[in-house]
Order: C-alpha cells, then structure tokens, then sequence
C-alpha cells in the first residue's frame, strides 16, 4: 500500500509518499522560519497563508519522485490537533485531492505521527512501548500497545518543554527557533553552573510543569541581566539541563512503573543533542529496556510520519468522507 500524506498543522507544509508504512519513497518539507523569525514565533495567520502558497507545489514534489497521482492507493491527512486555519489547508486538499483522484482519505492525529515516525527507521519499535511526545505545543507520555491503541500516561500541566526552550531563549535574547539555539551554545557551556528548580506535580507524579522554570530565568535575567561569552553559555546549559532532566526522569519513571521495555522519542524536541544523549546515558543503567531514538528528519514535523499512521488507520479499516474537519483540540487517548 502506498499512501499519500499531507501535514499542514503548524508551520511546516509537508507530503511523502510512504510504501507499507515503512519506507518513504518521498518526504519533502518546506519550512517557514524565516517568515516568523522577526515575530520569535510562528504567527498563525502567515502560517496559513504560506501553507496555501505551498502545499500543491510541496504535493506535486512528493508525487513525482514516488511514480505520480496513479501510483498512490489512499491519502493521510493531519487532522488534529494543531493550529486551526493551518490544519484547514491540508485537510480541504485532501478532501479535494480524494475525491478528483477517487482514492480513500482517513484523517491522521498528528501525536500519533509523531508516536509512529520511529517505524520508518532501520528498526522498527515493537508494542508494547512507552512514547515521550515532547514539541512546542505538547509534552505527553504515551503508552502505547498497538496501532491505535494508546493511554495517555502523564502530560505537561502548563508550558510544554519546547515552548519553554522558545520562551527562554526569546528572553535571552537569541534568535527563533529558540530551541535549537540554546541546544548549541549549551554544548559549550557547564549545565551545573546555575541551579533551575524542578516542579513536583502533586498527585500526578508523571505530569510535567515548565512554567516555573521559565519564571525563574526570567527572575535571573532580570536581576542580573543577560551575561555574555562562557556565561551565556553556561547559564543555557544549565537550562536545558532543567527542562531535559524533567523529561528524562519521569519518562524512566513510568518506565519502570509499567514494566515497559523500551521508550520511543518523539516530537521536535526529540531533536535536541542534550535530550538523545541523557536518555541513551540513562538507559545504559538498565538492562532490560531499549531506548529509540529515532534520525532529527523523523522527529520534526513531516508528512511521512503522517502516512505511516494513516497506513495503519486504513488497514484497521478507518475512513474519512467529505465532512472531514479539522480538530485543533483533537485529544489522543
């Protein structure tokens, strides 16, 4: 089966083609940043005005290099959840797309992308396993049994971590996206340097709060300014550290609590060199449970991940009609 997929739910417009949900016969991606780096975050209304200039174009990419319109058996769409007029622009072309082309169509929770982009790597992860969803919009652990089938573990109670990697770095003066800037100065710097509080949630040990952390840069930033040089550095290092240690602690945590034997990053962040390395450190203290860390290109928003949920959504014989909608809220549970 291969299966066209479309993903439009922030700020990146992408589509691929991926056979069985495994193989990306094609994944292109065009980016915005540099439309929303003078705003230091992506403004939803010119995220859905770029994704109108180039989604067909993005589509008309992915197609050609994966045998055109006549080689695809059905379309993936992002449906949720996300930013609402950009999640519009994908799903009307798909519905459009769909019905010219008389393929099947099934709408695509965009978490549960993320949670699947780990099975177009050279090992694919096998069920049971424990999904640390981790991007600008959502921090959650997941376990996941099956195709489908996912219980939500714990999940972040205010700012997920990449909007606290965003906010912090906007407080410090450094350019958007905040996240990968302060992941390369932090190489350079001492993560003990300066000491960040670590929230405990009350009666929800596997829930995340961030808001605190950010509050506390703020409170340094504004006593002391923004230092310069090996400061600057140190003081990233040492937030990111904050915010990694979060993760990493309570993702073993339900681990080990769930009897899991293996935790799959997923989400944007999963792209950041200090989070891989911590959970591939942390797991060498275990013999009993993998951590997978899937290539940065599957951890990023793209539509192949789309495609591989939407083969498997299909297969359990899921289908989308003309009064598919975006659900910006759409909750996977």
């Amino acid at each position: 089966m291969r299966v066209l997929g479309i993903e439009t739910s922030c700020d990146e417009t992408a589509a691929a083609v991926v056979e069985d949900g495994r193989r990306a016969l094609s994944d292109v991606v065009a980016t915005q940043i540099e439309i929303h780096r003078r705003f230091g975050g992506v403004v939803p209304e010119l995220a859905s005005r770029n994704h109108v200039v180039q989604v067909m174009p993005v589509i008309d990419q992915a197609l050609s290099s994966a045998g055109g319109p006549g080689a695809i058996d059905a379309i993936a769409v992002t449906s949720g959840p996300g930013l609402v007029g950009a999640l519009l622009v994908g799903v009307q072309v798909a519905k459009a797309l769909a019905q010219a082309w008389e393929k099947p169509l099934v709408g695509v929770n965009h978490l549960e992308g993320h949670l699947l982009a780990a099975f177009l790597g050279e090992t694919p992860p096998g069920f049971p396993f424990l999904g640390l969803v981790v991007s600008g919009g959502h921090t959650s652990l997941y376990l996941a049994r099956g195709f489908g089938d996912y219980r939500l573990l714990g999940r972040t109670r205010d700012d997920a971590a990449g909007e606290a990697f965003d906010k912090g770095a906007k407080l410090l003066g450094l350019p958007y996206p905040g996240g990968v800037a302060i992941d390369q100065l932090a190489r350079g710097g001492d993560r003990l340097a300066v000491k960040f509080p670590r929230a405990v949630v009350k009666g929800a040990d596997l829930d995340f709060s961030f808001s605190g952390l950010k509050t506390a840069l703020l409170h340094r930033v504004q006593k002391h300014g923004v230092p310069e040089g090996q400061g600057l550095a140190d003081l990233c290092a040492s937030y990111q550290e904050a915010i990694v240690g979060a993760l990493v602690h309570k993702a073993f945590r339900a681990a080990r609590r769930f009897q899991l034997p293996r935790l799959v990053l997923a989400g944007g962040v999963a792209a950041n060199s200090r989070l891989r390395a911590a959970a591939v450190e942390q797991a060498a203290e275990y013999d009993d449970l993998e951590v997978i860390v899937p290539p940065v290109k599957l951890c990023t928003d793209n539509a192949a991940m789309i495609a591989v949920a939407g083969t498997h959504a299909l297969e359990r014989g899921l289908r989308a009609g003309a009064d598919l909608n975006a659900d910006p809220a759409w909750r996977l549970q």
